[in-house]
């Protein structure tokens, strides 16, 4: 085999195992969430298949000329690669609230077969390059730097490129039919003969898998650089419409009327919003969503000031077009990572900041840490509040533990959720603010009464967080704290 075909196959094989690998926490982020346990299924997993991949292609290799079955070996690999997004659609519900183990299944099913084929690859361009014993070393060496490039190139240009201006099926579709065009290319080059039977089985499993993912319908209404994305309206409330991304309720807004909230954890932050100081307020977003509490925010209290930080570039660009966001000098959008760009707003800049940012059914753990509260606290004015919303059931490992954090950072901490919730015995979103100041906890408590939900003093909040653990950057299992997995979630 020619160098430049060897190292061509090399890269294209490595570069396609990581397109793989990179791809399928989107693929199966609806049905499982966008956890630490998907990102180590997908790791996992596709290490497993490149290890069995790659001592399967060396046997294979010695027993059998490479010449052969290279060919239909890329074009197969191509075929399953095409074939990922549509078998998550068809078995993906089977293993929501499965835990780790669906999880590891459900990104086995998705890319272990492809990653599998691909890697046999590699051990069979080496076998063909070895030509005497005193090369040995330098041509394992190089091709296994020239797989690794590839691997590279397939990481960086699909997580910082491809990513941001191809959706994943598109993605995987134009991956998926390179392979295969070099496959019958190598079919035909390599055995200098018309291609056999086992090229012409793959090539028409090519075919049937690539037709499957043009026309394999999914939920999403935008695939996002993040999220499935899909906006629903009410047929209860004419204008009223509903973000859902990955499969759940992230955000509800009536069109017509932006200070209406359907939500029940953002009725909580309006009513910590509402007991500030008269007028106008500036208030930092962690999170944009829908934008319901911003736009509630500039209706019920004209002439305040809102920026929102939003990691998701697609999120502000649905907003506009379909969820009623105008922004303007007083309602702006900033896109990037909270963490990052809460750094670079100026001190004692905000009277409120509010975080509601969501990974899935979790706070992305960089933004719940002590460090994390450290920078809140250095962006607001003196006497200003956190208000944070988080997600989780019993027995509440992370919401106790988030509270814990509160506590250590702020003089006065109250929960605002529902008496079942406070007590321990539910779950769902519970709201914590938190601030240097004495908070209106009678007067929280008056608002919410109607409503028949709890605000938990500073007494109460202590004994709900009881002896758990701050969570710091150096230490921070929130996925481990979370209990994602309870029937009904």
């Amino acid at each position: 085999m020619p160098a430049p075909l060897a190292a061509l196959l090399v890269v294209l094989s490595s570069a396609a195992v990581l397109v793989a690998e990179v791809l399928v926490s989107r693929l199966v982020a609806p049905y499982v969430g966008l956890t630490l346990e998907t990102y180590t299924a997908a790791i996992g997993v596709a290490l497993a298949a490149i290890a069995v991949g790659a001592a399967t292609g060396g046997r294979l290799a010695d027993a059998v000329d490479p010449r052969r079955w290279i060919g239909p070996a890329l074009v197969a690999g191509g075929a399953l690669l095409m074939a990922a997004r549509p078998t998550v659609f068809a078995v993906g519900d089977r293993f929501r609230g499965q835990g780790p183990v669906g999880t590891v299944v459900l990104v086995l099913l998705a890319v272990a077969p492809a990653v599998f084929v691909l890697s046999t690859v590699p051990p069979a361009v080496v076998k063909l390059r070895l030509t005497t014993l005193a090369d040995t070393g330098r041509t394992v060496g190089r091709l296994s730097a020239v797989g690794t490039l590839g691997a590279l190139a397939g990481t960086f240009l699909t997580g910082f490129v491809l990513l941001a201006a191809l959706p994943t099926s598109r993605l995987l579709l134009v991956t998926g039919l390179l392979l295969v065009v070099t496959g019958l290319v190598c079919a035909v080059v390599l055995r200098r003969t018309r291609p056999g039977l086992p090229t012409a089985a793959v090539t028409a499993l090519a075919v049937l898998t690539g037709g499957w993912l043009v026309v394999a319908s999914s939920s999403c209404d935008v695939e996002t650089r993040y999220y499935c994305a899909t906006v629903e309206a009410d047929g209860a409330r004419p204008s009223g419409r509903t973000l859902i991304l990955d499969g759940l309720r992230h955000a509800y807004v009536d069109l017509a009327d932006p200070a209406y909230l359907e939500f029940s954890y953002t009725k909580r932050i309006a009513d910590v919003l509402a007991v500030q100081r008269p007028g106008p307020l500036d208030v930092l977003h962690l999170g944009g969503g829908g934008f319901s509490v911003p736009r509630h925010l500039a209706a019920v209290r004209p002439g305040s000031r809102s920026t929102v930080l939003e990691v998701d570039p697609q999120i502000p660009k649905i907003g506009r077009a379909r969820l009623g966001l105008v922004t303007g000098p007083d309602l702006q959008v900033r896109v990037g990572d909270a963490r990052s760009l809460i750094a670079e707003q100026p001190p004692a800049s905000y009277d409120v900041v509010v975080g509601d940012a969501f990974g899935s059914l979790a706070v992305p753990w960089h933004l719940t840490t002590a460090e994390m509260v450290e920078q809140v606290r250095r962006v607001l004015r003196p006497g200003g509040v956190y208000v944070l919303n988080v997600i989780d059931y019993p027995p509440l490992g992370f919401a106790r533990a988030e509270t814990a954090t509160l506590l250590a950072a702020f003089d006065d901490v109250v929960l605002l959720a529902p008496p079942d919730t406070v007590a321990g015995r539910s779950g769902g979103n519970l709201v914590l603010v938190g601030s240097d100041r004495a908070l209106p906890v009678d007067e929280l408590q008056q608002r919410a009464a109607d409503r028949d939900e709890a605000v938990a003093d500073l007494v109460a909040t202590r004994r709900f967080a009881g002896d758990a653990r701050v969570l710091t950057d150096d230490r921070a299992p929130v996925d481990q704290l979370l209990t994602p997995y309870a029937v009904g979630r």
